[in-house]
């Protein structure tokens, strides 16, 4: 049996990706490439602000 490594990058944006997919009418690719922008812009707020 062997296991298959996910980044915590991966994770949050296929859990990204899913709500967008879940809440709008968008393909997986679509969904896929929304999502990496919107953790992108998550990523850069300071995290004082985030909290």
């Amino acid at each position: 049996m062997t296991t298959t490594y996910v980044s915590r990058y991966d994770r949050r944006v296929k859990l990204v990706q899913n709500t967008l997919a879940a809440h709008a009418e968008l393909g997986d690719t679509a969904a896929k490439d929304l999502a990496v922008h919107v953790l992108q812009a998550l990523d850069h707020i300071p995290e004082e602000v985030r909290r």
